[in-house]
C-alpha cells in the first residue's frame, strides 16, 4: 500500500518539533491554522509607515547636562567603561560586586537592553548569563543572531540587592551611561527584555507589559520592541507564545530595514 502525503496537522507539529529544537526548551510556538501568525510581509510594513527619523542628536543634548564628567567625551566603548566602571553614584556601588558594564559588538545594528544584573551576572561582570542568559542566547539565535553581534547592557549597571526594583535615584544616576553607550553604537533597533526596563526605557512609568508589548515603540528615532524577560519565561512558560510573537515582529521589522 503506497503511504499516505503528511496531514497538514502532521506537517505542523512536524514544524513545531523544528522551531523547539531551535529555540529551546521554552519556545516553540507555531499559531494554529484557525488563527495564522501574521506574516513578515505585513508586519514589514509597519516601520515603514513610521518613517522612524534619527534623532539621536537628542541624546547629545541630555548629555551635556554631565559634560563636566569625563566619561562624556569618551570616544569608545572601552575608553567609556574605563572611565565608569568604578561609579559611586548611587548606593549599589557599595552592595555589588561587579559593575556590569554590557558586552558584544561595538557597532551592532541592534542592542538588547534588560533591567539590572542579577546575581550571576554580579558575581561574573557579564550581563545576561546563568539559566537566563542562556535562554537570551537561544531566543537570539531563533531569529538569527548571535550574542558577538548585538550589544547587551541593562537600565542599571549594578545590582540591586535581592534582585528587587530599581529605584527611580538609581535609574536617574545610570541611565546617561546608557546613553552614551547608545551615542556611540547608534544601534538601528532595540530589543527591550521585561516590563521595568520597558518602563525605564521608554518613561512609560507604571505601563503592564501588555501595554508595551505588540507596540513598535520610537527611542530618539530608534525603533523598540519590548518582550518578556528570559527569566520570567523560565518561570512562566505559557508565556512562550506571546515572546515567540515579539520575536518574529522584531526579525521581520530588521529584515525589512535591509
Amino acid at each position: 500500500m503506497a503511504k499516505s502525503s503528511p496531514t497538514l496537522a502532521d506537517q505542523l507539529e512536524q514544524f513545531v518539533r523544528e522551531q523547539a529544537a531551535q529555540f529551546g526548551d521554552v519556545i516553540s510556538y507555531v499559531p494554529a491554522p484557525s488563527a495564522p501568525a501574521t506574516t513578515g510581509d505585513a508586519l514589514a510594513t509597519e516601520p515603514a509607515a513610521q518613517k522612524v527619523v534619527n534623532r539621536l542628536s537628542e541624546l547629545d543634548a541630555k548629555l551635556v547636562a554631565h559634560a563636566s564628567e569625563a566619561w562624556t567625551k569618551a570616544t569608545s566603548l572601552e575608553i567609556l567603561n574605563e572611565q565608569i566602571h568604578d561609579c559611586t553614584k548611587c548606593d549599589l556601588a557599595s552592595t555589588r560586586k561587579n559593575f556590569v558594564f554590557g558586552t558584544g559588538s561595538p557597532t551592532a545594528n541592534v542592542m538588547v537592553i534588560g533591567e539590572a544584573p542579577g546575581a550571576d551576572e554580579d558575581e561574573q561582570g557579564v550581563p545576561f548569563i546563568g539559566r537566563a542568559g542562556q535562554l537570551l542566547t537561544k531566543m537570539l539565535e531563533a531569529i538569527k543572531f548571535s550574542r558577538d553581534e548585538v550589544f547587551i547592557t541593562n537600565i542599571l549597571k549594578s545590582r540591586p540587592p535581592n534582585n528587587r526594583d530599581p529605584k527611580s535615584d538609581e535609574v536617574a544616576a545610570c541611565e546617561p551611561y546608557l546613553w552614551k553607550q547608545i551615542q556611540l553604537i547608534q544601534p538601528k533597533f532595540i530589543l527591550c527584555f521585561g516590563r521595568i526596563a520597558g518602563q525605564n526605557l521608554l518613561k512609560m512609568e507604571g505601563a503592564p507589559l501588555t501595554k508595551l508589548r505588540g507596540v513598535v515603540h520610537d527611542y530618539y528615532g530608534i525603533p523598540v520592541i519590548v518582550t518578556y524577560h528570559p527569566a520570567a519565561l523560565l518561570r512562566n512558560p505559557d508565556w512562550k507564545t506571546g515572546a515567540w510573537e515579539d520575536l518574529q515582529k522584531f526579525k521581520a521589522m530588521y529584515d525589512a530595514s535591509k
